[in-house]
């Protein structure tokens, strides 16, 4: 279990800065969703933590700088399913996620039987496990999506990014994906930051939601606290109904605009 803390992070591309001096801490076993319109810089601050966006701003895992740690152990750290992943055609779907278990073979080492059941474990629990043998290049983009939830969750990281992880699954395989996740961080104390469109997806599943605009953090709290029709109109500019549901789900149903 670890916590990651976001202390006035700052991404830039070129000359501009995409994500102003945002700032969150999400402890073990939270879920935290950022929220916005295209451009509002959530996966720009997911690639930050990765290493893969240039930032200021500090980055701490359980209390210590992330910038600090060799690449093998930021791998062991935190897992990421990117937006668009490029996966090779000719690979084994059970080699792809096998590649998951890098952070922990030692160099010029080979994987072991358990890292094998482990990859085995993950393809049973998202219904993939009839896939194990056949190439990337022969799948549809939803189950190469899967697979590459699969990869993050073989890596056993404490602390998991999620880039649109449900935009190319259909509805049954978006729930299947992630109550994993959820059963997971309930489980086993993981730490998820995840970046979502489908508003109501994102309440459903995230403790907290971080609405941002243009790089700027404009709003953070529950789903309730969040999504409200008056809010999501001055920033997404559309024209929605908000249900509460009983059990404390909020439904985002969006309406036509006439006349």
């Amino acid at each position: 279990m670890s916590s990651l803390a976001l202390r006035d992070l700052t991404v830039t591309y070129g000359r501009r800065d995409v994500v102003h001096s945002f700032s969150d801490t999400i402890g073990p076993g939270d879920w935290l969703c950022l929220i916005g319109p295209n451009g509002a810089g959530k996966s720009s601050i997911l690639r930050a933590v990765c290493g893969l966006a240039r930032h200021t701003g500090e980055i701490d895992v359980d209390g210590s700088p992330l910038r600090l740690r060799s690449p093998r152990r930021r791998a062991a750290l935190v897992a990421y399913v990117p937006q668009s992943p490029s996966l090779p055609d000719d690979m084994s779907a059970f080699e792809y996620v096998l590649l998951g278990r890098n952070p922990y073979i030692s160099y010029f080492g080979a994987e072991t039987a358990h890292d094998r059941e482990m990859v085995r474990g993950v393809l049973e629990r998202l219904d993939m496990a009839d896939f194990a043998d056949r190439s990337l290049g022969e799948l549809s983009g939803g189950e190469q999506q899967r697979l590459v939830i699969a990869r993050a969750l073989a890596q056993e990281a404490p602390i998991l990014l999620l880039d649109e992880p449900t935009s190319a699954l259909d509805i049954g395989h978006q729930q299947q994906a992630l109550e994993l996740v959820d059963r997971l961080r309930r489980e086993h104390g993981l730490t998820v930051v995840s970046a979502m469109h489908d508003l109501t997806l994102a309440g459903l599943y995230a403790d907290r939601l971080a609405l941002l605009h243009e790089g700027h953090l404009v709003v953070t709290g529950t789903a309730a606290e969040v999504l409200r029709a008056e809010t999501l109109a001055e920033f997404y500019g559309v024209s929605v109904t908000v249900h509460h549901e009983p059990d404390g789900t909020v439904v985002v149903v969006p309406r036509r605009v006439t006349g």
